[in-house]
């Protein structure tokens, strides 16, 4: 072969490897430091970033894909797009404190939705379009070109998400109008991009990620329409319009499209990509860039696949308009395996995270350019040793695997008959109120797991202050004057990190941080072996719990869907088989719960509509599966055992059937930040079961007031009968202080019996209007 082939990236992580992103942000908003140091701790951080990936060996850096808070967040604010609720003063550049006030609230405005990028659990801030006027109030793209230049000698690619990706993933903009709202952002967009090329850039990303999920004519046209317009208008740029998570299609006509390289998925595209470039050939105006590095997985790259997709390519596009480099942003794996001193050594080995990814791309530019790669011997070899683990081929797996039958997956009671059981049993009052499981998790709570993690605490010390917790918080629960009970979960860091520590099949990393929201970071497991249960995981805190009150406690487990959904998984075997391992060691857990007296049981989903495949036509099957693996987890408890599970921050209407096929006696749904929205969801729909639209958004550090849940409430009861609504905040309260939480929670049951005593009031009007007549 020739020469070495060029490499680059579509974004890095932006938390560094201890999480100091993280801990800038939220010292600035505790009032630590003042803006001047979050911008000096932040700006190191990026320079970092820039430094690393220059240190690799890239020949190509993206610059702009750093972020205060959130990408979609900045290109709302960089055009303009600010809730009028916010005040804001239109033509002035956006206030840091209104740039936060948007993503977390503040009082007398509510924060902006938040909802999943994709099928990843990142979780972006959604656009509000409303009747703003765009005009480009910052151009955050030409700031970090030129910030790269001067502060770590790079000539960068600026990112910026593309329109058609904006305004799809925007409210207030539905598909008959995304054509007239593009006519009015196309002049900012065309600006961001003169001042680039008057700046000196050579090739700008254009991140649209939505053709991945369909195009219909329209889109295509209007895609046409929107680049043939960037293109005049900065002729001296070279536009690459990236996209990424799905094979981007119809290939024929977006390599029409007028601009000068088209980056694709080549990991998750189901070999579309490939197919369609040795059938039909790459044009000679486009440069291919090419994502073959798994960008969302954690293990190394085989390196004889490695080599023969690229030698596919190379067959078909000349070198020099060949750019490899991830499938996608590196903002969705860890940092680096360096510090992972402590792991199982077959595995990590076998393990490559966002710096190792770097080094394999520099490998793979070395090998396809005919150089040496003698580090691809150490991953092949590592990858063999990872195959043979016994752990992957567990035979007491297998067994209960193929004993699973069609009476596995269901209850042994219809839903009406168990809704009598269940009311027999619990005597609720109408709207009853709960929350979703967890509770703050305070700085003694940390700090005394640290000292039980570290070995300065005996197991039984540990285990004395958490009942201690749990009686408090018990105590709180009832004279706040909630219904159903939870115990708190102050044992538990993540609620799928805890359920991986005491299951089969998993490992942990030690610094393995990945950013999920905000500030919010997640430290995923990874499933390596076959899954297993190896004993009860909740039930002593639980039924301890439930000894405390007569009250029902809810036991509280993370769903199967879920556990899969934010693990980084194995590779060999398809995720449907995961996800029917986990579910069957649920199954186990959820029989031990009830042996041990717990009558009602939740098993949170807030993944299950995240995992959805991009594809239309992919879904059905993959919800086939999910609703399967609820089912297996949650179908062996008696009739009278209710099983509750929950979901947040996604789109609900189009999988209605889905949540109605999972057969959970309760469901509750995020529903506050979306205002309300997703109360339509339920109208026209035959949805019988109980089910809590989350009243109160719990990511805002604002206590609502109770005349805003009543609202909500009343909005709600338009659509659904009384007797099927629970009444609950949005999600886990484990972020939030006790102070705000107790306010909160006090406002909602106020509100819950306000709601009540509205409902005696309108029967009672009803009964005598009756006896009149």
């Amino acid at each position: 072969m020739g020469s070495r082939i060029r490499t680059g990236n579509l974004g890095y992580p932006r938390i560094g490897e201890n999480r100091e992103w993280k801990t800038a942000l939220e010292a600035y908003w505790r009032g630590d430091i003042g803006e001047a140091e979050l911008d000096k701790r932040l700006q190191a951080r990026e320079t970092e970033n820039w430094l690393k990936q220059k240190a690799a060996g890239l020949d190509v850096i993206p610059v702009g894909d750093f972020t205060y808070y959130d990408h979609m967040l900045d290109m709302a604010v960089m055009m303009g797009v600010i809730p009028k609720r916010f005040g804001a003063v239109p033509g002035r550049p956006v206030s840091r404190e209104l740039y936060y006030a948007m993503a977390r609230g503040r009082e007398g405005a509510a924060a902006c939705e938040m909802t999943k990028w994709f099928n990843t659990n990142y979780h972006y801030i959604v656009p509000e379009l409303g009747d703003a006027q765009p005009e480009l109030l910052w151009n955050k793209p030409l700031e970090a070109f030129r910030a790269a230049r001067e502060r770590a000698g790079i000539h960068g690619r600026p990112v910026l998400v593309g329109l058609y990706t904006f305004l799809k993933l925007s409210k207030g903009c539905g598909p008959e109008e995304i054509g007239s709202q593009a006519e009015r952002f196309l002049p900012v967009y065309a600006r961001i991009l003169k001042e680039l090329e008057a700046e000196g850039a050579e090739w700008v990303q254009i991140d649209e990620p939505a053709i991945v999920t369909g195009l219909a004519p329209g889109d295509l046209r209007l895609l046409q329409r929107i680049y043939g317009s960037l293109a005049a208008e900065a002729p001296g740029l070279k536009l690459l319009i990236q996209t990424y998570f799905e094979a981007a299609e119809p290939l024929e006509e977006l390599l029409k499209l007028p601009v000068a390289g088209l980056g694709l998925d080549l990991v998750h595209d189901g070999g579309a990509t490939l197919r369609f470039i040795e059938r039909s050939g790459w044009p000679e105006d486009k440069t291919l860039a090419a994502g073959v590095i798994d960008g969302r997985g954690i293990w190394r790259a085989d390196p004889e696949a490695l080599s023969a997709i690229a030698e596919r390519l190379l067959a078909a596009v000349p070198a020099e308009r060949l750019l490899l480099q991830p499938s996608c942003s590196l903002l969705h794996v860890p940092v680096t395996v360096r510090t992972e001193t402590e792991l199982k050594p077959e595995v990590r080995a076998a393990l490559a995270f966002a710096d190792e990814k770097l080094e394999e791309l520099w490998q793979l530019g070395e090998a396809a350019g005919g150089g040496e790669a003698a580090e691809q011997g150490k991953s092949r070899a590592a990858l063999a040793v990872l195959r043979a683990l016994p752990e992957r081929n567990r035979a007491d797996v297998a067994a209960l695997e193929a004993g699973l039958t069609e009476a596995s997956e269901r209850r042994s009671e219809s839903f009406e008959r168990r809704a009598e059981l269940q009311r027999l049993r619990w005597k609720l009052p109408v709207l009853p109120t709960t929350t979703i499981g967890s509770f703050p998790q305070t700085a003694d709570v940390r700090q005394a797991r640290l000292k039980w993690r570290r070995g300065d605490w005996e197991n039984e010390r540990y285990q004395s202050f958490i009942r201690g917790q749990i009686r408090e918080a018990i105590g709180r629960q009832e004279d706040i004057g909630l219904d159903v009970l939870v115990h708190g979960e102050f044992e538990r860091t993540d609620m799928v990190e805890f359920f991986g520590e005491k299951l089969d099949g998993f490992l942990f990393t030690r610094g393995g941080w990945v950013q999920s929201y905000g500030s919010r970071c997640v430290k995923p497991p990874i499933i390596y072996g076959d899954v297993a249960w190896g004993g009860p995981m909740t039930v002593e805190e639980t039924a301890y719990a439930q000894s405390l009150t007569s009250s029902p406690v809810k036991g509280m487990l993370t769903g199967p869907v879920t556990i899969l959904a934010w693990s980084f998984l194995r590779d060999d075997i398809s995720r449907e088989r995961i996800a029917g391992q986990i579910a069957l060691a649920l199954r186990q857990e959820v029989l031990a719960l009830e042996e041990a007296g717990i009558g009602m049981i939740q098993v949170d989903e807030p993944a299950l509509r995240e995992g959805m495949p991009l594809k239309p036509d992919k879904r059905e099957d993959y919800l086939r599966w999910a609703v399967r693996a609820f089912r297996i987890a949650t179908s062996p408890v008696r009739p009278a055992t209710q099983i509750h599970t929950h979901m947040c921050y996604c789109e609900f209407s189009d999988m209605i059937d889905a949540i109605d096929a999972l057969d959970a006696d309760v469901i509750s749904i995020e529903s506050s930040r979306s205002h309300g929205e997703l109360v339509s969801a339920f109208e026209g729909n035959r949805y019988r079961k109980g089910i809590g639209l989350g009243v109160y958004d719990i990511h805002s550090p604002q206590v609502p007031d109770t005349e805003s849940m009543l609202s909500g409430i009343e909005r709600a009861l338009r659509v659904l009968a009384p007797g099927q609504f629970w009444i609950n905040p949005d999600c886990g309260l484990k972020t939030r202080g006790w102070a705000e939480t107790e306010a909160s929670l006090r406002h909602m049951v106020e509100a819950a019996r306000r709601a009540r005593a509205e409902l005696i009031r309108q029967q009672n009007d009803l009964d005598n209007h009756s006896h009149c007549c």
